[in-house]
């Protein structure tokens, strides 16, 4: 299984941490896609280097999408290449996470409209006029998307990401 997580400044440390290590752990190779090959702060002060661009890379190589939250997806949203990777995804049904403000790159790359999604209660809004039902459960799948509220969330969230990756390889 091959596993791109998207990175960007002000990146919520402990999403992009978390999900990084355990998807290791489970044997996953891990890619840091960002929008250039260089390092990052988060939030709360780490620094988190990208290994590969954006321009690099191809959705077809993955398996699986993550996308953490903080204030790194308002970042990366703005990049037609990002929403052009993100939507890639969508389309060949490789699976999805996004977790806390995570959402809103797949609100830009208009990927969830009549699906069930969470996230951070502050972009409940923006989920609603994106055409998606906002259900406010920790976690919640959706299809190929799955999505978690908040950094209490990470631990299902990512058990259930890496439990719809077991099965496509049954």
């Amino acid at each position: 299984m091959r596993v791109a997580i998207l990175l960007e400044d002000l990146v919520e440390d402990v999403e992009f941490i978390y999900p990084y290590f355990r998807f290791k752990e489970e044997g996953f190779v891990v890619d840091v896609i960002a929008p250039q090959i260089k390092t990052y702060k988060g939030k709360k002060g780490c620094s988190f280097a990208s290994k590969k661009s954006i321009k690099d890379v191809d959705p077809e190589d993955y398996d699986i999408l993550f996308i953490p939250g903080g204030y790194a997806p308002d970042r990366l949203r703005r990049y037609p290449e990002i929403l052009n990777f993100v939507r890639r995804m969508h389309e060949l049904n490789k699976i999805i996470g996004a977790v806390c403000h995570g959402p809103w790159v797949l609100i830009s790359a208009h990927i969830i409209k009549g699906k069930k999604i969470t996230g951070y209660f502050a972009i409940k809004d923006d989920i609603i006029n994106a055409g998606a039902a906002y259900t406010g459960k920790p976690v919640e799948k959706d299809g190929n998307i799955i999505t978690g509220t908040d950094p209490e969330a990470l631990s299902a969230l990512i058990k259930e990401i890496i439990k719809e990756a077991r099965k496509k390889t049954l």
